[in-house]
């Protein structure tokens, strides 16, 4: 398994948590926070490249689901890691 399976995996089982709340913005929001704060920032980049060079979000092995790509593309910003350059 390619590290970014493995990533799309991880991201699933987080969406699939807060795809159960009643309040789909609240679910986005919430898959976004969960990601900014418990991923460490290569595996944040690693998401947001894949992503950003796959847009189906889709490998071999895993598929990305719709709300965790909804997440990380409205969300794209917060996930982006700051660099010692940026405020």
């Amino acid at each position: 398994m390619k590290n970014i399976d493995h990533l799309i995996k991880m991201a699933n089982r987080i969406g699939d948590f807060f795809e159960a709340l009643p309040d789909r913005q609240e679910g986005l929001n919430g898959i976004a926070d969960h990601i900014k704060k418990f991923w460490e920032p290569r595996m944040r980049t690693a998401l947001l490249d894949f992503l950003a060079e796959n847009p189906d979000g889709a490998t071999d092995e895993a598929q990305l689901s719709d709300i965790v790509k909804q997440a990380v593309n409205t969300h794209r910003e917060l996930l982006t890691p700051k660099t010692e350059h940026s405020n």
